[in-house]
């Protein structure tokens, strides 16, 4: 007679209830959205749109009103995730919703995935040359070890 142990797995409610996809207009970002989106729906989970502001430090800008900058940037990013949705509508119904952060990418969405509590961060690989040297942030997030993270090409 086997003698039966609870691992904790419980059918039906396994999977992520939060995932957390990166997005800063690059077009791999943008990929890693939908995929997210994908994800999100097969798994009934919110989605997490994250838009990270960078703060440059004061006088690296050379007079250009940054915030102004990158709130620009975020709210194109609104639009662009709102008219996306409203295309997809009918196909597939997905609830989400769009948060913006200020720091280093890395920084800012290891803190938006502990504030949101996400289970899982879907991000774009990066199209910076010198991240394959130094490290992009995907790769970090990665090592970080704290979540499952998919980097889409």
């Amino acid at each position: 007679m086997t003698e039966h142990v609870n691992t904790g797995f419980e059918r039906g409610t396994d999977g992520p209830k939060v995932i957390l996809a990166g997005i800063d207009g690059s077009e791999s970002s943008l990929r890693a959205a939908a995929y997210a989106a994908g994800l999100a729906r097969r798994q009934n989970a919110l989605l997490a749109l994250v838009y990270v502001q960078p703060v440059m430090a004061a006088g690296a800008s050379l007079g250009a009103p940054v915030g102004e900058a990158t709130g620009e940037i975020a709210e194109e990013l609104i639009a662009e995730v709102r008219a996306s949705a409203e295309r997809l509508k009918g196909i597939f119904e997905v609830r989400w919703q769009f948060h913006t952060f200020r720091g280093d990418p890395y920084q800012g969405l290891v803190g938006a995935a502990g504030e949101l509590k996400a289970d899982a961060v879907v991000v774009g690989a990066s199209e910076r040359a010198g991240h394959r040297i130094v490290g992009s942030v995907a790769l970090r997030l990665v090592k970080a070890g704290r979540w499952p993270v998919t980097v889409v090409p």
